[in-house]
């Protein structure tokens, strides 16, 4: 079940939210955390048990980390730290690594003339990275003393299961939400903007997502693209990967908001970025958040001179490029070609160069962002480096016949429709200027009740497709 699927809307959302607004203030987190239960079984009843485990072990985790501080035994607290890490990233690495680990194995093992391993493919539970991540900073938070312990299973188990973002995001953490897990109003003017932001995220994924993703998989299931099919297939993904993911964490806002939590944006713009600094100030915010707070800044962030700096940039974005994907190595490249990037534009600031001027300095890091996008999106690296060929007119200039006998009217208004949303942050400020008439308002405010519309009817013609960051 997919919040753009016809069970969701029109069985499972109205029949929550018909509970949860009856419900008393206290009782509600419980009706969260059974109805996120269900939502997350409807998926599979055996990956449940292992949100329930991964749930439990934080929980009381967290408990026994708080205690041993409470008696200043401070070692001991630190130990119990580092075991229940390791429980949550060996479970995350089981299920995320394993396939690539053996089928690696077995590749190897065939080109030196050794027997092969028998494998049967482990399945990755849907949103298993994001809610392991929630766990692991709730337990780093209580170490810190930043937070205090939650006693109640109850309501922690609504923390780490929430319906809206369990399966890709935003990454929550526990200190944003235990004030409103505790109380939080229900009101219809948080029901009414969370609604609306949340057909918005709908809009962007079924309108614009949706309508690229099957140029996107045209281009890249090409064996050799020319120039015009790869740049096509590129701007597509590129495109498709960011009004997917910043739609899910727009309707994931919305409906957070339609319950009385408040949770942070997680996308600023990212495409209008003028250095690759700037974009992961903009892109997946609650992730960059993580990497910096639980990942860069323990490893000695820029704190222990020039060769440790750099190394941490590198080894930070190695392992967030790992942490997007554990079926090709194609993520730990992708990662480190972003750290790269990261360490040159550290270097250049450092020895004082020139800027860039602003429209070279957005190309340019545009261009660098969807070459980066072609590693992440390429089945394996063989595909990559035909897109790279493709791109760089080692084969064909011209559009081929696949993607011009697929090319629709409704994929070019998509991809404008998509542009202009991208752009459009830059005529906020004029726009803020104008006068506007009564008229203009109400058609501003009711735009997105129209788009809604227009998305279900379209999921009822042709389905729902799902999100991109659910195999992450």
């Amino acid at each position: 079940m997919v919040f753009t699927s016809l069970e969701f809307l029109t069985l499972f959302l109205p029949g929550f939210f018909g509970i949860y607004l009856v419900t008393p203030a206290a009782w509600r987190n419980r009706v969260l955390l059974l109805g996120s239960w269900f939502f997350y079984a409807w998926w599979s009843p055996v990956f449940l048990s292992l949100l329930i485990i991964v749930t439990g072990i934080a929980w009381f985790g967290g408990l026994l980390i708080q205690q041993a501080s409470e008696h200043h035994n401070q070692q001991r607290a630190k130990h119990w730290l580092i075991l229940l890490i390791t429980i949550n990233v060996g479970i995350l690495c089981w299920f995320k690594y394993a396939n690539i680990v053996v089928a690696t194995y077995n590749q190897t093992a065939l080109w030196v003339g050794a027997m092969p391993v028998t494998w049967q493919k482990v399945l990755l539970p849907a949103g298993l990275s994001f809610f392991v991540l929630q766990a692991v900073s709730y337990l780093i938070d209580v170490k810190r003393n930043t937070i205090k312990a939650q006693p109640s299973f109850v309501d922690f188990g609504a923390y780490i299961a929430m319906f809206g973002q369990l399966i890709a995001g935003p990454i929550i953490r526990y200190e944003w939400v235990h004030t409103e897990l505790a109380h939080r109003p229900m009101n219809w003017p948080n029901f009414r903007q969370g609604a609306r932001r949340f057909m918005i995220g709908m809009s962007m994924k079924v309108l614009v997502a949706d309508t690229l993703a099957p140029i996107a998989d045209i281009a890249f299931a090409l064996p050799a693209p020319s120039m015009a099919d790869a740049w096509l297939g590129c701007g597509a993904y590129t495109l498709q990967l960011f009004f997917d993911f910043a739609g899910y964490s727009a309707m994931a806002i919305g409906l957070g908001q339609m319950m009385g939590f408040h949770f942070p944006e997680n996308f600023n713009s990212p495409y209008l970025a003028r250095n690759i600094q700037d974009f992961w100030r903009r892109w997946h915010l609650s992730l960059s958040s993580w990497i910096r707070d639980y990942l860069y800044i323990p490893l000695g962030g820029n704190r222990y001179g020039v060769y440790k700096t750099y190394r941490n940039l590198l080894l930070t974005m190695a392992i967030a490029g790992l942490w997007h994907g554990g079926d090709s190595w194609n993520f730990l490249f992708w990662g480190i070609a972003h750290g790269v990037a990261l360490s040159v534009n550290r270097i250049w600031n450092e020895a004082g160069w020139p800027r860039l001027p602003s429209a070279l300095a957005h190309a340019l890091t545009l261009i660098f962002v969807m070459l980066a996008w072609t590693l992440f999106r390429a089945t394996d690296f063989d595909n990559a480096i035909a897109m790279y060929q493709g791109q760089l007119g080692f084969n064909a200039l011209a559009l081929g016949n696949e993607l011009r006998l697929a090319w629709r009217p409704a994929h070019g208004i998509a991809a404008i429709l998509g542009i202009a949303c991208v752009l459009f942050p830059l005529a906020q400020p004029w726009l803020d200027r104008q006068p506007a008439s009564q008229r203009l308002a109400n058609i501003r405010g009711l735009w997105p009740l129209g788009a809604f519309l227009l998305s279900y009817s379209l999921l009822a013609s042709r389905g729902s497709t799902p999100f991109l960051y659910f195999q992450f």
